[in-house]
């Protein structure tokens, strides 16, 4: 169910994406106006859609596994392997949610220039997504030999 809702957010994201430059395209040509924070809505687009994604990128191990090193190796030394990845990559989410958070504690009255989207809701795409990646990771402790299976959201 979460998976599944995670999934429509992220293809809503990415319509909304190319949707707005594609109106500030046809606003310039046909119209001679260009709108006001078109850019600024597209990067900030791109960045939710980026790290609103990774949780379901993690879950699906399309992230850096080493997949051709790991079917290549001993059982043994593949499920190794496959805990030492997975804890990395679960140290490093958790730091980089941590980092996010913390950043947003120290800037909640930042916004951004144009369109004054606060920096909280900025920043928050990015703390979800690794804080989401990390959760997955979590589960993938569970069982890290599960291989290219995908992780249940």
């Amino acid at each position: 169910m979460m998976r599944k809702l995670l999934e429509i957010v992220c293809v809503l994201l990415l319509a909304a994406l190319v949707a707005v430059p594609f109106i500030q395209i046809i606003a310039r040509e046909v119209i001679g106006y260009a709108i006001v924070g078109a850019e600024e809505l597209t990067r900030f687009l791109l960045i939710c859609t980026v790290f609103t994604a990774y949780p379901l990128v993690v879950a699906s191990h399309e992230n850096i596994v080493m997949s051709e090193l790991l079917e290549n190796l001993p059982a043994r030394l593949r499920h190794a392997l496959r805990f030492v990845i997975v804890a990395a990559g679960l140290a490093t989410c958790g730091f980089l949610a941590w980092v996010a958070f913390q950043n947003i504690m120290g800037n909640m009255r930042g916004a951004t220039p144009t369109l004054k989207i606060p920096f909280w809701v900025f920043m928050g795409a990015t703390t979800f997504g690794f804080a989401g990646a990390c959760l997955v990771h979590l589960f993938q402790m569970r069982r890290p030999d599960a291989g290219s299976g995908s992780v249940a959201l």
